[in-house]
């Protein structure tokens, strides 16, 4: 072959790269736009996530494209994904040092994060270069007010002004989002002030800031936990471990908050249910768990006073609404303590718990209807109890009705008496066999339980009722089998 024939190949071949090189750039091109198109349709409809996954595409087609990067970094802010943004930023000022956009940007993100002193001067690094730029002189002149506003707030927490320092932090949070710093000073003051969801809620954007934040976690594991949100602390101590396994105050937090959410849960389940039982002996489990953390404590006698009555345990259920009182005064309470209080015939102090529960909430229905029934009750005691002539409580079922009515019946029957001991007797089973038909009668025990007497004199003559005939046919025979 000769030399001439050999060049002209090379040549050739040459030319034939150039053409498939040309090619390649030509395709890759052309992906990338298909990227940035998808990206700019995604963004449009506010689906971020899927412009972000097209803008990294594009970016690793074409890592040389500063308005590429910008896109992206567009995209991670209104992810709230500041440090991603600021890494691509950066990137395009290396790629193009006078893109005045970029560090606009990169001076606004500064300052939503609250780096006051680098923010102010890139706004002057702008401004060296683009003198007339309004959005850089703004940007300074936000700078200096604001650094006062935070150091009047810390100011202000320290003299106790808790009300003074969350208005001005919040009006600060507003140019200053991404400021971690701030969000837990507000907390701090939202907590002095009662506010513990919205302490939480700042703590919760805390942990957002970071990937790694176990010790937001524990934070906010605890305070679910003093609010007595045992479940909501499960959830935040198990993210604090699942960041780190061996976090020593985690795993030791988690210990109790473990046993106490679960015998909580079981406690609500028994009273939910029925089983009034497993509520109350849930409920001293976590008193027993828990000696210190009040609200957690303060459920657990709110449900006892609520089933220890339900149960007749009277004494106990009074104990435990008190207790459940001394930390937290609330109507629902009141309330269970009223009722229980109307199952032993203490009216003057039902109704005085009533009207505690107006003073809380003054539309509180179960309250004004509680003071009307106890009124009514109150009045009803100076007649028949029929209650106290059975000797069963107000919770007893059909089944113990019947059997304490055959017990008494079989007691008082008149042909066991004779002279004035049989009209006594016979007075008396009148009153026993009354109380078996208001009793085991559910329209009428209601009427009886809301402070009427469905069997009063006046119905009685209305409606000719007659034990004796009701019962055996006859009113003076009585010849009664009793099974």
């Amino acid at each position: 072959m000769d030399h001439r024939r050999q060049i002209r190949m090379w040549v050739a071949a040459l030319f034939g790269f150039f053409l498939v090189l040309d090619e390649y750039h030509c395709d890759q091109s052309s992906d990338v736009e298909k990227h940035l198109e998808m990206g700019r349709l995604m963004l449009a409809r506010n689906q971020l996530q899927d412009a972000l996954t097209h803008y990294h595409a594009a970016v690793d087609g074409d890592p040389s494209n500063y308005l590429t990067f910008f896109k992206r970094a567009t995209v991670y802010l209104a992810l709230g994904k500041a440090k991603f943004a600021l890494a691509d930023l950066d990137r395009v000022l290396e790629l193009k040092p006078d893109f005045i956009a970029a560090r606009l940007q990169v001076a606004q993100v500064l300052l939503k994060q609250g780096d006051l002193n680098t923010a102010e001067k890139v706004f002057y690094d702008v401004l060296s270069l683009v003198p007339s730029s309004e959005e850089a002189m703004l940007g300074i002149q936000k700078v200096e007010p604001l650094k006062q506003n935070i150091e009047t707030a810390r100011i202000l927490q320290i003299q106790g002004d808790h009300h003074g320092a969350y208005s001005i932090l919040t009006s600060v949070i507003e140019s200053m989002p991404w400021d971690a710093t701030l969000r837990e000073m507000r907390a701090e003051s939202r907590m002095a002030l009662g506010d513990a969801r919205g302490a939480i809620a700042d703590i919760r954007s805390v942990t957002r800031m970071s990937n790694d934040n176990t010790e937001g976690y524990l934070r906010l594991s605890k305070m679910y936990y003093d609010i007595g949100e045992a479940e909501e602390s499960l959830r935040e101590i198990r993210e604090c471990l699942r960041l780190d396994a061996d976090h020593k105050e985690c795993f030791a937090h988690y210990k109790i908050v473990k046993k106490v959410a679960k015998a909580i849960t079981d406690m609500i389940a028994g009273e939910t249910g029925g089983d009034f039982e497993q509520c109350s002996s849930e409920a001293k489990k976590v008193l027993k768990f828990e000696p210190r953390a009040e609200m957690v404590r303060f459920l657990a006698y709110e449900a006892l006073c609520k089933c220890e009555r339900r149960l007749s345990r009277f004494s106990e259920s009074l104990n435990n609404c008190n207790e459940a009182l001394k930390i937290q005064s609330i109507q629902s309470v009141f309330c269970e303590r009223a009722e229980t209080y109307l199952d032993t015939d203490m009216f003057d102090d039902a109704i005085r718990d009533y009207q505690a529960a107006l003073e809380i909430e003054d539309g509180m229905q179960r309250a004004r209807e509680g003071i009307e029934r106890a009124k009514k009750m109150q009045k009803q005691s100076e007649r028949r109890d029929y209650y106290k002539i059975l000797g069963v409580s107000r919770q007893a079922g059909k089944k113990e009705i019947v059997k304490a009515y055959r017990k008494a019946a079989q007691q008082w029957h008149p042909d066991n008496f004779q002279g004035d001991e049989k009209k006594m007797a016979e007075k008396k089973f009148i009153d026993i066999a009354a109380a078996k038909e208001v009793l085991t009668d559910p329209e009428k025990r209601q009427k009886f339980d809301n402070g009427e007497d469905p069997l009063d004199p006046e119905g009685q003559r209305q409606q000719g009722f007659n034990p004796f005939q009701q019962f055996h046919n006859s009113p003076f025979q009585f010849k009664f089998h009793f099974n």
